[in-house]
This record gives C-alpha cells, structure tokens and sequence, in this order.
C-alpha cells in the first residue's frame, strides 16, 4: 500500500499482519481517486470503517480540508494513527460503530464507506448517512462492495450516481443535491 499522488505520494502505508482487516488495492484506490479526483480539495471527508486509513490519507495529500477517521477495532485505529504519522498528517481518529457516529458528526462534503463484505452492513450504514443527512450540497457518499452486492435506493435529496466495476469489486457513488 502506498499513497498515490499528492504531498505524501509514494508513502508506503503500514499494513495489517492478518486478515482481519481487507485493505483496498491500489488498483481500486486509483479507481476510487480517479471518480472522485476534482471533489477531494478543500472537502471534509469521513472515512468510515477505516481499516488502515489509507482513502482517508489519500484524500489528506490530495488537499482535503480535513479527514476523520472512524473504526471500532483498536487493531484498526493504532494503523490509522501509524499511517497518519508515516504522512506527516493529523487527523481525528475516532473509536466508534458506525451507526452511532453518524448520530451526531456534522456535515462533510465527501464519505468512504467500506464496511466489511459479506457483513449486511450497507443498507443499515446508507440509511443512516441518508437519514442523519451529513452530507453537505454537493456531497458524495463513495461505497466499496463485491460486485452484485444490491444498493439501496436513496431518497431525495440523494439519488444514486454511477457503479464502476473493477473485477469482483463495485464502486457505487450517491449525491446529494446538484453535483
């Protein structure tokens, strides 16, 4: 794993010892900032199941205004805070589910949602992005599944963007308002 572009490119990123955590692979990550290359500068962005914090990271060097960092597993957030350091970046690093951050986080302008596979986590998650509303106006909620994995609809004033495929990996984006 290693930071892209940006002022951290070429970072190499700390990385789990097991497979507990499924880091995204640098050809996806590249997807990813490749979808969402224009809308990461000057953007609070939430990276919400964290893992190694390396979208997060990447959106830091690529000039987001901020990043918070949100995972529940100790093992997970002491990587994020390697990985912060390994940069040069300071950000909030939160122990959290989920569900219950996204309760009371304020507004961003850009959201990673990476929960892990095959944990029925999608609609619970996206609903509650949807129905806490933290998107600001022009907001982009960016999802990583396995391919097939159904998308909820989203209510106005959400509505779902494009899927990109990249093997058995999907990419779905939900924007709020105009884009």
């Amino acid at each position: 794993m290693r930071v892209i572009t940006g002022t951290a490119r070429g970072r190499k990123l700390a990385e789990p010892r097991d497979m507990s955590v499924r880091p995204t692979t640098d050809m996806v990550k590249e997807a990813i900032f490749s979808i969402v290359q224009f809308d990461v500068p000057g953007r609070r962005v939430l990276d919400l199941f964290a893992g190694t914090g390396q979208l997060g990271i990447e959106a830091l060097s690529r000039g987001a205004k901020e990043c918070v960092f949100v995972d529940d597993s100790p093992a997970s957030l002491a990587l994020v805070r390697k990985n912060l350091e390994i940069c040069g970046f300071q950000a909030p690093v939160i122990r959290s589910d989920a569900l219950a951050y996204l309760e009371h986080c304020g507004k961003f302008g850009l959201v990673f949602v990476d929960p892990p596979y095959h944990a029925g986590l999608y609609d619970k998650v996206l609903q509650a992005l949807f129905g806490f509303d933290i998107l600001n106006d022009g907001g982009i909620i960016l999802v990583e599944s396995m391919r097939g994995e159904p998308m909820p609809p989203a209510p106005e004033p959400y509505r779902i963007g494009k899927t990109y495929n990249y093997g058995k990996i999907s990419l779905t984006t939900y924007l709020r308002g105009t884009v």
